[in-house]
């Protein structure tokens, strides 16, 4: 069952880390890492739910993570600017078309709402510390609206990984149809950040910007 593999190898990684290795992982992915939250926190819920971790330390440990994943791109944005946002990014696999469509979508509405709701909108959460960096936008209100928003975030997705996985024996059941979604899902991903990342090179820079 891929299904089952996939899970055994994210529940030993996280054993073996512990709830340093979680908030790692949350830090990289508000650090436009590629490390989705979505890859991660379901499997939080796991070892919340096995009784290995407690819930409350665990949203704690990786919305912190995120904070200070989001607190070094705001820092980069901040005090470098754009170049070395650019010149550090390419390391973590930064997408430049993903980052100026999110900061023309901060400017557009500049404030601390935005910087809120951005919190649970996919791509534009990874990369809106950037452009609040850049703007100059106030150190607290972005601290705290980062961390309430992260904590928020992360807390649903835990509590589904929790609900999954009281419900195992039930994915367990139905394992053939939930591996083919899984095949079709990865391969679909994999196929869909090929096209994007050829298009993007493609694309002249004047177009980008």
């Amino acid at each position: 069952m891929i299904t089952e593999a996939i899970t055994n190898i994210a529940v030993k990684i996280l054993d073996t880390t512990g709830y340093w290795g979680a908030g790692a992982l949350m830090a990289l992915e508000s650090m436009v890492a590629p490390v989705p939250s979505e890859a991660v926190m379901p499997f939080v819920g796991f070892q919340v739910a096995d009784q290995k971790w407690n819930r409350y330390l665990a949203i704690g440990a990786t919305s912190l993570g995120s904070t200070v994943g989001s607190l070094a791109s705001y820092c980069m944005g901040y005090f470098g600017g754009k170049p070395v946002v650019l010149m550090l990014g390419k390391y973590l696999l930064l997408n430049r078309r993903d980052l100026e469509r999110t900061e023309r979508f901060f400017q557009q509405r500049k404030g601390v709402l935005t910087l809120f709701l951005s919190r649970f909108i996919p791509v534009v959460r990874h990369f809106i510390s950037i452009p609040a960096g850049i703007g100059k936008m106030p150190l607290g209100p972005f601290l705290v609206v980062t961390f309430v928003g992260a904590t928020l975030w992360n807390t649903f997705l835990l509590v589904c990984g929790m609900k999954l996985r009281e419900n195992w024996t039930v994915v367990q059941k139905y394992s053939h149809q939930v591996d083919i979604f899984v095949v079709v899902f990865v391969v679909a991903g994999i196929g869909w950040f090929i096209r994007h990342r050829l298009k993007d090179k493609a694309k002249p820079v004047s177009e980008a910007t």
